[in-house]
């Protein structure tokens, strides 16, 4: 029971904690960070609304242009913060910085979307943001638009979309609907999960930042009636979900870490992808001796930067 007197309905520690009287308490350390113009690389970010009506907004970066030639265009990077579909913000120094590291070394226009959360906007809120605001970029590939970033920088031939965790299941689940023309996409530790425990999710002596009891429990609590963990979203490899060779992109960089309670399943997603018949070409890159997200804690740290480097060796395609 809360001191305050209310009835706790869920509690998965240490993210979040819901009450039966329908509030709502996320527990981890939050804060915002301004956009701003980074003396250092000479990048620039901002803030914009793409949906008045849902409070859709996302925080765009654009490298330093001065040593572009004026008329060259830039691939175009839609990102999707992580968190579980319930926690988790573009505008968080984390994923501020996680930005500012991956446009600066691949050389991109880059737009970092800020979804609803659950659980007071439930699934499919999130998969539903995300696709208005991957069609909010997409208008403006005719050169007009609301975004001048985007309509005068942005090469719509090189649309590239990415996200770590839960926003890595937000871009799959875009990418099996996508009919805009999309040249690749990044898992970051992928969100799967399924009701049959494979591989390191069993048996685990170590203390992992997931866990499958708080992996179980975060699906039920964001996505209310759904039928369990072997939902397709959730899991992509489950008796009969979509075939994976109808996923609309060009190129998949699946990336795990080895410590990742969820490691094994983005291995079976990458294996599962090439035996589908789909066209693409898809890779995994696995970092050792790493958690889930580690990226994000220690950005600084030598496997930190040599994933920077192979994300955006992968946009340019290396």
């Amino acid at each position: 029971m809360d001191p305050s007197g209310g009835e706790i309905a869920v509690e998965i520690l240490p993210f979040i904690r819901t009450y039966k009287d329908g509030r709502v308490e996320r527990l981890l350390p939050t804060d915002f960070v301004p956009p701003s113009l980074d003396p250092t690389s000479g990048l620039t970010s901002k803030d914009v609304m793409i949906d008045r009506e849902t409070n859709v907004s996302a925080r765009l970066y654009l490298p330093d242009l001065a040593s572009l030639h004026p008329s060259q265009k830039l691939p175009i990077l839609v990102y999707f913060h992580g968190g579980g579909f319930c926690i988790g913000s573009p505008f968080w120094t984390q994923y501020h910085n996680h930005l500012n590291s991956l446009v600066t070394r691949a050389n991109v226009v880059a737009v970092s979307v800020d979804y609803r959360l659950a659980p007071e906007n439930p699934i499919p809120a999130a998969y539903e943001d995300s696709w208005r605001a991957l069609q909010w970029v997409v208008s403006h590939s005719e050169g007009a638009g609301p975004e001048p970033w985007l309509a005068e920088h942005g090469d719509f031939s090189r649309v590239f979309l990415a996200g770590d965790s839960a926003g890595a299941n937000i871009v799959h689940n875009i990418v099996m609907g996508a009919k805009a023309r999309i040249e690749g996409v990044v898992l970051l530790h992928p969100f799967f999960w399924g009701s049959e425990r494979m591989g390191c999710e069993k048996n685990r002596d170590d203390k992992p930042l997931l866990d499958p009891v708080t992996t179980d429990l975060m699906w039920s609590l964001v996505c209310p009636g759904a039928a369990g963990s072997d939902d397709p979203r959730l899991n992509p490899m489950a008796k009969g979900a979509p075939s994976l060779a109808g996923l609309g992109c060009g190129r998949v960089l699946v990336v795990v870490a080895e410590r990742d309670l969820l490691r094994d399943r983005g291995r079976a997603y990458y294996e599962a992808l090439k035996g589908s018949g789909w066209g693409g070409m898809v890779e995994l890159f696995e970092t050792k001796g790493e958690d889930h997200v580690f990226h994000l804690f220690e950005p600084a740290c030598e496997k930190a930067l040599e994933l920077f480097q192979r994300l955006a060796g992968f946009i340019r395609g290396e």
